[in-house]
């Protein structure tokens, strides 16, 4: 029987369904996926990004220089802010909801096969990953950078065999998941590790040893952030960072350049991706230092300290949702804004470590409110205000958002910084009532 075509609401519904079947790590699925649909995912050029944090930041800054150097590109990131439609991009454009729903109608006509075939149901994040594949063949872009959407070896995304493999770090997180170590996770993120397909790095200690085992039975030549390459912070004005890059290997001494992305993390980001670029160039030279520096000096992640301004009103947005990425947050505030009182609106997920995050985070002087992110994991506002409140001398809780939103701003009132964090469920919502109050 003919199924009709989707629209998009249609396409979003049977997207919602497939939540039933969960995280199911595991490649067969996926695999007998994009068979059916002729192996979309290899009739392009694709760079692979997996790490704990700073995967987004490296992915768009990669495929801000491949865009900006005349490149036909496609983009593959999870999770998105407000819509599936941000997950995968073309040229920096979101896929059109008709495009989207267009291709949710062949690929469940693919799913309707396996069924036939007495095989599993591919997952939510499987149909979404085939969906960004097909999606780019169909609009033949000639590279597209693909981020990982957990761990590695059996991440759906792992069916692919890149010019360029990146690893941006590796810390404790999705634990329960990804073995419960270190080690275990730092062996699933070098589970994207191709044979003789280079890798870049910024891991440190046990996970980078890991990483540098694999490489080495995979034949694969390994650059690691601070021993081959690394970037140096110059300057920043609260807008723009001021930073080099040097890299002995490459001859490079001392190369100024501006980022638009703010953040001490991104200095290492930043450095990644320009090792990646650099060994891009080495395939196709219409990657140029040109290209690079104009696009780093544009190149924008949204939620990722991204300063939004409304009116007087300083706001940073930063999704935030791990010791780590709370770490990252907590010294660029201190770094770019240090004598700045602060207003912090948090919403956290119940599963994450929150008093660590917390820790991290507060200071005593600082002013919170919290609520609860959108999402069936979130923690109450009632708990997280419990945890905040010996820790910070004022804290309130709003369930509401738009309320949380209100309160926090009138707290800040122009004169205080207005720092947005903790889950991107909760960032993500709040962004877009603030960009909507711009307009």
């Amino acid at each position: 029987m003919e199924r009709r075509a989707m629209n998009y609401q249609e396409a979003i519904s049977y997207l919602e369904g497939l939540k039933i079947f969960g995280i199911r790590l595991g490649l067969t699925r996926i695999e007998r996926l994009l068979e059916l649909l002729d192996m979309p995912q290899d009739r392009y050029r694709t760079i692979h990004v997996t790490g704990t944090n700073g995967k987004g930041s490296v992915s768009a800054m990669v495929e801000g220089v491949l865009r900006r150097s005349g490149i036909h590109t496609g983009f593959y990131s999870s999770p998105h802010l407000v819509s599936y439609t941000e997950r995968i991009r073309v040229d920096g454009q979101n896929i059109s909801e008709q495009d989207f729903a267009e291709g949710m109608t062949v690929i469940r006509a693919k799913i309707d096969m396996m069924l036939a075939e007495g095989a599993e149901c591919p997952t939510q994040f499987e149909v979404l990953t085939a969906l960004g594949f097909y999606y780019f063949a169909k609009c033949q872009v000639e590279y597209a950078v693909i981020e990982v959407g957990l761990g590695g070896t059996l991440d759906s995304t792992n069916v692919i065999t890149p010019e360029v493999s990146v690893i941006t770090n590796v810390t404790m997180e999705h634990a329960d998941k990804l073995g419960g170590t270190l080690q275990s996770i730092a062996e699933n993120k070098a589970g994207i590790i191709k044979e003789g397909v280079p890798v870049v790095t910024a891991a440190k200690g046990e996970p980078l040893e890991v990483i540098r085992a694999v490489a080495e039975e995979k034949n694969a030549d390994i650059f690691v952030a601070g021993e081959d390459f690394c970037s140096q912070f110059l300057s920043c004005d609260g807008r723009t960072q001021k930073l080099e890059f040097t890299s002995e290997l490459l001859g490079i001494d001392h190369e100024p350049y501006e980022l638009h992305l703010l953040g001490v993390h991104q200095v290492e980001n930043s450095a990644v991706a320009l090792m990646t670029i650099r060994l891009l160039h080495n395939i196709d030279d219409r990657i140029t230092m040109k290209t690079v520096t104009e696009a780093l000096r544009l190149v924008s992640w949204p939620a990722r300290f991204e300063r939004l301004e409304l009116g007087q009103q300083a706001i940073v947005v930063d999704g935030a949702h791990n010791p780590a990425g709370m770490k990252a947050l907590r010294e660029s505030l201190d770094e770019i804004f240090p004598a700045e009182e602060r207003v912090l609106l948090l919403g956290i997920l119940k599963d994450k470590d929150i008093d660590t995050m917390l820790d991290i985070l507060l200071r005593p002087n600082d002013t919170v409110v919290v609520t609860v992110p959108q999402s069936e994991r979130a923690d109450s506002a009632a708990d997280l205000l419990r945890r905040v409140a010996p820790a910070v001398q004022h804290v309130e809780a709003f369930e509401n958002n738009t309320e949380a939103l209100n309160r926090a701003l009138e707290l800040a009132n122009g004169e205080k910084l207005l720092v947005i964090a903790g889950s991107l469920y909760l960032v993500g919502g709040v962004r877009q009532m603030l960009l909507k109050r711009e307009g």
